[in-house]
């Protein structure tokens, strides 16, 4: 699909003092470019047309789309003519007399930093077209990066994936924004710019910070992780908005859910962090430390004993980008003015239908048309993108299903099989049965073991179980598979959540892909 190692940076190898001060100033004093402008970019002009005279940012609609198309004929009716105007002009081609909107190819002549826009339907084939044009033109040292916050799939080779892994040098830009704040003269947001080179990040972050005095960007080096979050979080957004909806005069409930899911986006993204295979150079081969670039300490990385030697198994370090984790908790409130993110509408609408059907929707094709006929449109609902790949995700990256529970009883609540969305329906409209879920699926399989084990001292072997784990800790875990608690999955007395859990936990692991 893409050489993963594609040069991409504002720089030319080897440095030399001369040309590389040159060339910062160049970058320092260059233009940023939106390519396909969408909901986001088009606020994201307005504030920069808002608040500066001095414009330094392009833009170049998707063809054949309208300008100011991604807003409501509401939204327009409330915009000054005087911006709009300014608007305008940030897509109009200067060296074509006849008005013409701005182009790919025009932004990549004209800009420093280009951004693609697009949303998973079209970015593979846009990084594709922009690195191709990019050669052609000769301005290899204009920087690309994006901003789509879904995992990709290739249907050649049936895999999903985070694109900034496939492509490890692709620039990922993010920071929570609701869009009508941006049209706010008075509030403000901020927001990470991450290249896995220090410098680029630096760089890239530093130009973006121009284009608005409310808009604060700092840069980073995770660009997989960033994207990894924003995927994830679009998809746990859905299932805030459920809650907030469905739970709305449960408030003990909500808390509990909203932890887990701000606490479980990070926990998957440290796993796929261990994924990298450029992960050491991100740290080794860095220009200086990162922790100049606000990182509070270099590394912070999670691991066990094994077999007498630790093993790293979660790397935690992005966290200290407060724009990234401060947009997956942006993204799961339910805001005092102004409507939530697209996706939380999105489980509001879930919540509503659910409560008017009493079941769960039969299929995504209904989810999708649901939110629909609710105003929301399907190219916007990044999060049921991504949910459409959530398995071969979990399988990729080796994420465990207790660091990834939430997400999967959506999954189910949307996508799994008929016989099964009684019991989620059950789990997700009872308080008592969803604070129990929260609770128990979080566990890892080893643990939940060991609590059975602990529950039922009538079988001899848990007596015997709980006897070694006594004498001999070298090795009681490695038998716990040995332990027979019978056919726990059909029982009539088991509880509904763990039903679902169970059930849940033989679906993924042994779902064909």
């Amino acid at each position: 699909m893409f050489e993963k190692n594609l040069s991409n940076s504002f720089f030319t190898e080897p440095y030399s003092s001369e040309p590389l001060a040159k060339r910062i100033r160049e970058v320092l004093n260059g233009k940023v470019g939106f390519y396909s402008v969408g909901l986001y970019p088009a606020s994201l002009a307005y504030n920069c047309a808002l608040q500066n005279e001095g414009l330094n940012i392009l833009l170049a609609p998707r063809d054949g789309r309208e300008l100011f198309g991604a807003f409501s004929s509401i939204d327009l009716s409330e915009m000054d003519n005087d911006v709009k105007n300014k608007i305008e002009s940030m897509a109009i081609a200067n060296s074509d007399k006849s008005g013409r909107y701005n182009t790919l190819e025009d932004l990549i002549i004209n800009c420093e930093l280009v951004l693609l826009s697009s949303n998973s339907k079209h970015i593979i084939n846009d990084v594709d077209l922009a690195f191709k044009l990019r050669k052609k033109l000769k301005r290899d040292n204009v920087l690309i990066a994006c901003l789509v916050g879904s995992f990709c799939h290739d249907y050649n080779l049936n895999e999903s994936f985070v694109l900034c892994e496939k492509l490890n040098n692709l620039a990922f830009f993010s920071g929570f924004h609701r869009h009508g704040a941006l049209r706010n003269p008075l509030d403000s947001f901020t927001a990470n710019f991450c290249h896995p080179d220090a410098m680029n990040a630096i760089l890239g972050a530093k130009l973006l910070n121009k284009i608005s005095p409310n808009i604060q960007v700092s840069a980073g080096i995770h660009n997989v992780e960033g994207q990894y979050i924003k995927a994830a979080k679009n998809i746990s957004s859905i299932l805030a908005g459920f809650a907030h909806t469905f739970h709305k005069n449960n408030p003990g409930l909500l808390p509990t859910l909203l932890t887990l899911l701000l606490d479980q986006c990070l926990d998957q993204a440290a796993y796929v962090s261990m994924s990298r295979a450029d992960r050491e150079s991100l740290y080794t081969k860095q220009p200086f430390p990162i922790t100049e670039l606000g990182y509070g300490v270099q590394r912070i990385e999670a691991s066990f004993l094994k077999d007498g030697d630790f093993v790293q198994v979660r790397d935690h370090t992005f966290c200290q980008l407060t724009a990234m984790v401060a947009d997956v908790r942006g993204s799961m409130m339910l805001p005092v003015s102004g409507k939530p993110t697209r996706n939380f509408q999105a489980g509001q609408v879930l919540a509503e239908k659910m409560i008017e059907y009493s079941r769960c929707p039969e299929s995504v094709d209904e989810f999708i048309e649901w939110c629909a006929k609710s105003g929301l449109k399907r190219g916007a609902l990044e999060g049921i993108n991504s949910l459409n790949y959530w398995p071969h995700i979990l399988k990729k990256y080796s994420i465990p299903l207790n660091n990834s529970s939430m997400i999967n009883l959506l999954y189910m609540c949307i996508m799994g099989p008929e016989r099964m969305k009684k019991n989620v329906y059950k789990v997700m409209t009872s308080t008592r049965e969803l604070a129990n879920y929260c609770q128990e699926s979080i566990k890892s399989c080893q643990s939940k073991k060991i609590s059975d084990s602990l529950n039922n001292f009538h079988l001899k072997s848990s007596i015997d179980f709980v006897t070694k784990s006594l004498t001999d800790n070298d090795s009681s875990f490695f038998e716990l598979n040995d332990i027979d608690f019978g056919n726990q999955i059909e029982s009539v007395d088991m509880p509904i959540y763990n039903k679902v859990i169970d059930y849940i936990e033989t679906y993924l692991i042994e779902s064909d892909l």
